[in-house]
């Protein structure tokens, strides 16, 4: 008795491989265009945390407080927000610093992603 055994193929039809190629493709471009805007607000963060760690800066005026901000940002092309943007608040002599901005990022078309962000100096 001879059995023939019927062996079905599995793999990845053409189809499917263009449509993950898309699916790729698409994932690496958005995480291209959004990743600066993640990079730039940890900066932010980081500088409002050096701000606050600054022992000249417990006791400054809010003004030399914003041209700390400036000067700093300045340094790591910061374009998002200026130093009007900040909250600056300081409670019990603890200096706290805050903003609130969003980025809205092209994809193509007219298509675009909006990001909010919200840096503090507790990060």
């Amino acid at each position: 008795m001879n059995t023939v055994l019927q062996v079905r193929q599995r793999g990845l039809s053409f189809g499917g491989f263009i449509f993950g190629a898309f699916l790729l493709v698409f994932a690496s471009i958005t995480l291209f265009k959004v990743i600066p805007a993640y990079i730039q607000n940890a900066q932010i963060n980081s500088i409002f945390s050096n701000i606050v760690n600054d022992p000249d800066m417990q006791k400054a005026s809010p003004r030399q407080i914003r041209m700390s901000f400036d000067k700093r940002a300045s340094i790591d092309a910061i374009s998002v927000i200026t130093s009007k943007d900040i909250d600056i608040a300081s409670g019990d002599g603890i200096l706290e610093l805050s903003a609130s901005y969003s980025e809205t990022i092209p994809l193509f078309a007219n298509i675009s992603l909006l990001l909010e962000f919200n840096p503090n100096s507790d990060e």
